[in-house]
């Protein structure tokens, strides 16, 4: 079940047929790849280089109401190093444009800019340019990030390589974004790293619309069914208090924890190796059913329906 945003991203990626020598990965991951030509050896012979770009609204992503501008900055940077994390690679550098209300001068920007360098620096990211304009209202306000990474060693891990019995794992915990986690999250870009670099990984994404529409992603695009186990999922203690802990587990979103796939010995071997301090727990199991279903504490099994975020609903 695809959600409208991804149905118009399938039809974008359609419209164009990308030769996979110069775009080995196109529209549909949380980064694109460019392999750029080397002209003594030909296209295929070049280095790759990754880019992504994520747009943030005021009412939206944020509410500057609530949120200061430093902790925008910071939100902005952070959910494009996400995108880093998710397949494993490397932060290169950073633009940034905004825009701005009618009434923001030199001292909001210096205020953004300073949350933004904050996030920077954890990943040694540098920001290298982007562009000021404002509306030609008070109220609106918009912030995008257009984030350059590199491959880390090993190719960048994708969406669509999900293989029918492999681990279903998460890193963290999950719900309770709006508590204030989506302002302050750290990207799992160290943990994405180390996690490659001690086993082969078949699919990866972060949680950023929820896990029951994220996971989705990962099926749809390889073509597989998964099972989660209810009393499995790791619950953030800040949503233990509300009304639907687990619902919010699975749909709130904006967790920014890191969602993969992989063999299940290599999912053995990472379990037993693993000593850092954010935690990884296995949530389930590919199938190949072709849909998502959740096994719930009676031990009954349902069909899963994707219900996190979708900006097209």
């Amino acid at each position: 079940m695809s959600n409208g945003e991804d149905i118009i991203t399938g039809w974008f990626a359609r419209q164009r047929n990308l030769p996979a020598c110069d775009f080995p990965i196109g529209i549909g991951d949380d980064m694109a790849e460019i392999r750029l030509a080397d002209s003594r050896k030909g296209c295929c012979a070049g280095v790759s280089v990754l880019i992504t770009t994520d747009m943030l609204l005021d009412g939206v992503h944020f509410d500057l109401k609530t949120a200061t501008l430093e902790q925008v900055g910071y939100k902005a940077m952070a959910a494009s190093l996400s995108d880093c994390a998710a397949m494993a690679t490397i932060p290169v550098a950073a633009v940034v444009s905004v825009g701005l209300p009618i009434s923001f001068g030199q001292a909001q920007l210096k205020e953004l800019h300073s949350g933004i360098i904050a996030a920077c620096d954890k990943f040694n990211c540098p920001l290298i340019g982007g562009d000021i304009t404002k509306w030609a209202d008070a109220s609106k306000f918009a912030i995008n990030v257009a984030m350059l990474s590199r491959p880390a060693g090993n190719p960048p891990v994708r969406r669509n390589g999900a293989k029918v019995g492999d681990a279903i794992c998460v890193t963290g915990s999950l719900g309770g974004a709006l508590l204030g986690k989506h302002l302050n999250f750290v990207p799992r870009v160290k943990e994405a790293l180390k996690i490659t670099s001690l086993v082969k990984l078949n699919s990866m994404m972060d949680i950023s619309d929820g896990l029951t529409s994220d996971l989705n992603r990962i099926c749809s695009q390889s073509r597989v069914g998964a099972i989660i186990d209810a009393n499995s999922i790791p619950i953030s203690p800040d949503v233990k208090t509300t009304p639907d802990p687990f619902f919010a587990a699975l749909n709130d979103g904006e967790d920014f924890e890191l969602l993969f796939t992989l063999a299940e010995d290599n999912c053995g071997r990472l379990l037993k190796q693993w000593n850092d301090s954010v935690p990884i727990t296995r949530i389930g199991t590919v199938t190949d059913t072709g849909k998502m279903q959740i096994k719930m504490p009676d031990g009954k099994i349902t069909d899963l329906k994707p219900s996190g975020y979708d900006h097209l609903k």
